[in-house]
């Protein structure tokens, strides 16, 4: 079957790696359609955790397709069942596993696609109980952006943030992937929603998206302009996955008793922040990573009822390196997808 590989640090090539055998006990064939890309693919693209791992491997961290077979005790699908996947192999045994927190199981193997072999491949087996139900209404690409692109912001919103309709949010990088999902979420309870962008032609899409106010951040400093927008009052909420870049200045958005919650850090790792104006503000801060499986379901359930995810762009896996590229570049405005 055909497969997308690392081989090493960026060398991704097509390759043909042998087919999964029959599923197990407890286990489903699934044939993939989609594949959704994510910045956490360019990090290992460019070499992150390879100690770690045994090359070649297989990318991709989120995807979607159909059952192909099911083994054994099976229950909950059926061949040609559209479907989508979690993206972590996680031990399904532990306190948090039993509890729902999947994100925090206790005894994980890796991550698809950056630890271990992920969803870029023709055919793949997985456990029924990593396994979600796609909503019939819901396209192969759209579900492929569920358990990153609106699953990561699911729970950061509402699990962690606590967001609640009638509240200010400011989202960073309001054209990313998660950025496009996190408007949209926010709007849809009555949210309104400050954001940044690198540029106006992207500034415009976000409006389109239901923006209220958008920051150009090379022209104009955002936090001055959200303190000037709220008269010096602040947000209520920061959705934060910049890192280095923006983390002081998001602190400086949030009023007072606010909520920051971060899940990324691609501007760099390791930040300097003041400890006096954290705990005299009673700033709350939460880290938040990946999703459980219930934020897909309910990701899924947003699609199903109109939500649809911003997709940028859909290539065929021939063409990926041009997905790559764009992702890469900056200028994709939502998420890019490849199809197989």
């Amino acid at each position: 079957m055909r497969a997308l590989q690392l081989f090493g640090d960026r060398d991704l090539r097509i390759t043909e790696m042998d087919a999964p055998p029959p599923p197990g006990s407890g286990e489903v064939q699934i044939r993939v359609k989609a594949l959704a890309l994510n910045y956490l693919d360019v990090w290992g693209f460019r070499g992150m955790a390879f100690a770690k791992r045994k090359m070649p491997q297989a990318v991709g961290v989120e995807a979607s397709g159909e059952i192909a077979a099911v083994g054994d005790g099976v229950t909950k699908f059926k061949v040609g069942d559209k479907v989508t996947m979690y993206g972590a192999e996680t031990c399904g045994h532990c306190k948090a596993c039993r509890e729902g927190r999947d994100n925090l199981c206790e005894n994980v193997a890796g991550i698809m696609g950056f630890h271990i072999d992920g969803f870029a491949r023709e055919l793949i087996n997985r456990p029924e109980r990593l396994v979600i139900p796609v909503p019939s209404n819901v396209s192969f690409e759209d579900a492929a952006c569920a358990p990153i692109g609106f699953g990561t912001v699911q729970h950061m919103l509402f699990d962690n943030a606590k967001l609640e309709p009638g509240e200010s949010i400011l989202v960073h990088a309001g054209g990313s992937g998660i950025g496009t999902a996190a408007i949209k979420m926010a709007k849809a309870i009555g949210c309104e929603v400050f954001t940044t962008v690198g540029d106006d032609e992207k500034g415009e899409k976000a409006k389109a998206l239901g923006a209220d106010h958008v920051i150009n951040y090379r022209t104009e400093r955002f936090e001055g302009e959200v303190r000037r927008l709220t008269k010096r009052k602040g947000v209520d909420v920061v959705f934060e996955h910049v890192g280095v870049d923006t983390w002081n200045g998001s602190l400086l958005c949030l009023k007072r008793g606010g909520r920051l919650v971060t899940c990324g850090s691609t501007s760099g790792i390791s930040t300097t922040m003041n400890l006096m104006q954290l705990f005299q503000q009673q700033y709350r801060i939460f880290g938040s990573f990946g999703c459980n499986m219930r934020n897909i379901t309910e990701s899924l359930d947003k699609m199903a009822g109109g939500m649809s995810p911003v997709i940028d762009s859909v290539f065929k896996l021939d063409d990926f390196q041009k997905g790559l590229e764009r992702l890469e570049s900056r200028k994709a405005f939502g998420k890019i997808v490849v199809t197989f």
